[in-house]
This record gives structure tokens, sequence and C-alpha cells, in this order.
């Protein structure tokens, strides 16, 4: 996944997540406008959004890093 289309994706999460937002949800939200992204890309883009965004929306970024661990976590223990 080249950074523009991480950059897209990240912006697209920044955009819907919501404080009530599971990570299901979440990664449906993202899958409706990226259905090409992978979840471990839309995990990755949630890191990148965490990174970028972190200082502008506090809440929006512990929401993207709690689902971004959980993605991580989870792909960690399919492996």
């Amino acid at each position: 996944m080249n950074p523009t289309e991480l950059q897209a994706i990240g912006d697209t999460l920044m955009r819907v997540v919501t404080p009530e937002m599971t990570p299901k949800q979440l990664l449906k939200a993202a899958k409706k406008e990226h259905p090409d992204a992978s979840k471990k890309d839309i995990a990755r883009a949630a890191f990148f959004s965490i990174i970028s965004n972190a200082d502008q929306d506090i809440g929006k970024s512990g929401n993207l890093q709690a689902f971004a661990l959980a993605e991580r976590t989870q792909q960690s223990d399919q492996d």
C-alpha cells in the first residue's frame, strides 16, 4: 500500500470514528469507502492517523489507538 492510499484511509478513519464505535463498526465503515483495503492496511492507516493527528483530536486518536491495537493483537494471534 502506497503512502497516498494510507493517508486516504487514515483520513477516512478520522472522519468516521466516534466514541461509541466498536472496532468492527470502524472496520466496516473504512471498508465501505476503501473496499480493496485489507484489515491489515486499515490497522496500519489507524496507526498512521494516530501519529499524524494525536495533538489535534485526542478523543478520536484514542479510539483509533484502541482499534489499531485490537486489530494488531488479533493478527498476531492468527500468525
